[in-house]
């Protein structure tokens, strides 16, 4: 496992986090690589619970590097308090190195995203309000304001008052907002580069010299490929590339350097926020799915919309990221259910039928999941540690899936807690060993 880049292969909140903290048991380097404070990944390590926004998963092994990258988007107060929240709780965090060529996220626009979606109404795009759309447009357009920026008072004053200029009349409501106060914003943000210094460092250096000297890394995404603001369900997608192609331009390093992709999906489907999503479903059995799978915002709250397993969307998500494996997480949701519905075609009123995923917005819109059905299990899978230990109807979901996809298995999720996972073949084997 020279270097792993786990991404979500659906709408995000796949379980990335738990996997990652498998993996960085082991490795030696972790690299969050894009996204920001919108996402969330909640780990169950020994007997605690910890929910990171911004620091990789790989903080809690001792000896282990973690490194927010070129391609996240920052805000430093909410970095800092995730810094002391662990510090709290005896966590070392002095590994933690942040990109200096990270971007940062201003007050302005916190205030710019609250705006942007109070005045699409229903047309919302359903954004976690965190100023990570803003964030990336300035990046965009040049007036970013970045980590390095924060060691400079004078450079910080200077490019602040550029990205404002621009801005002033959508800002005109909040103009005696005092978030916006030049001067006490410069105060604040240079404090914050003050207590960030120590961890702020030319990064994409460090993630290359340590995979020339033979170290495994693991590559850390947020959200999902079908959120990716390129090849998801535009415009109701997030800012950033979340596909395992960004981990390289997020971390600064070549894409010869990537040995393996594993994909994370949910033994069913959600999504936050709005957007298609064909295989949505409602009534009792999503009541039952969001209740024990605890499908619930790590960083909102929000309650997420549930759907029954859609293989035309994971089988684009394959193809996007190059997987190698995919991991299936929370199979243990799914005991109970009499009959398991798995998309594997989708339709539209017109009688046409999709077997790849549209690329049109308005066929994606108006196209519905059409379903194999397959017979469920009721037994409770959480104590099984090998794919023998899971019931008959069990092993024929997952064999059904990796068929489809022509992707092998390579972990499965079979509760929340860190040990109650299956690994297969060679990982297997090599965790073993270990």
């Amino acid at each position: 496992m020279p270097t792993t880049v786990i991404v979500g292969a659906q709408w995000g909140d796949e379980g990335k986090g738990k996997v990652t903290d498998l993996l960085a048991e082991r490795a030696e380097v972790t690299v969050r690589f894009q996204g920001g404070n919108n996402a969330g990944h909640t780990i169950i390590h020994g007997d605690e619970v910890f929910k990171l926004n911004l620091i990789p998963s790989g903080i809690l092994h001792p000896g282990n590097t973690c490194i927010i990258g070129n391609g996240v988007v920052l805000d430093p107060g909410v970095l800092i308090g995730e810094l002391d929240d662990l510090h709290k709780r005896g966590v070392d965090t002095t590994s933690l190195r942040i990109s200096a060529n990270a971007h940062i996220i201003m007050p302005y626009h916190l205030l710019l995203d609250h705006e942007g979606e109070a005045k699409l109404g229903e047309l919302k795009i359903g954004t976690t309000k965190r100023g990570i759309g803003p964030c990336y447009a300035d990046k965009a357009d040049r007036l970013g304001i970045r980590v390095q920026d924060l060691l400079d008072e004078k450079i910080l004053r200077k490019k602040i008052v550029t990205a404002l200029e621009p801005k002033r009349q959508q800002l005109r409501p909040w103009a005696k907002d005092p978030s916006l106060d030049l001067h006490a914003m410069v105060e604040e943000f240079a404090n914050y580069g003050h207590r960030l210094e120590p961890h702020i460092a030319e990064t994409s250096l460090i993630v290359h010299n340590e995979i020339k000297a033979g170290k495994e890394v693991v590559f850390e995404g947020a959200q999902g490929a079908l959120l990716d603001i390129d090849h998801g369900t535009y415009p109701f997608v997030t800012s950033s590339n979340p596909i395992a192609g960004a981990a390289c331009v997020g971390a600064g390093i070549g894409p010869t350097l990537i040995d393996d992709v594993w994909g994370i999906a949910k033994a069913y489907t959600t999504r936050v926020g709005s957007g298609p999503f064909p295989s949505e479903i409602e009534g009792d059995i999503a009541d039952k799915i969001r209740e024990v799978g605890a499908e619930f915002g790590t960083t909102t709250g929000r309650a997420r919309r549930i759907g029954w397993l859609d293989l035309v969307a994971l089988k684009y998500a394959a193809r996007l990221n190059g997987m190698t494996g995919l991991c299936v997480t929370k199979l243990d949701v799914l005991s109970g259910i009499e009959t398991l519905r798995v998309a594997t075609t989708y339709s539209n009123n017109e009688g046409a039928v999709f077997d790849e995923f549209p690329y049109h917005q308005s066929v994606l819109h108006h196209s519905k999941a059409e379903y194999v059905d397959l017979p469920g299990w009721d037994e409770d899978i959480s104590s099984a540690r090998s794919i023998e230990d899971l019931p008959e109807n069990c092993r024929t979901y997952l064999n059904f899936i990796s068929e489809f996809l022509d992707v092998p298995i390579v972990l499965m999720g079979v509760g929340p807690e860190r040990t109650q996972i299956i690994l297969a073949g060679d990982r297997a084997l090599s965790f073993a060993r270990n």
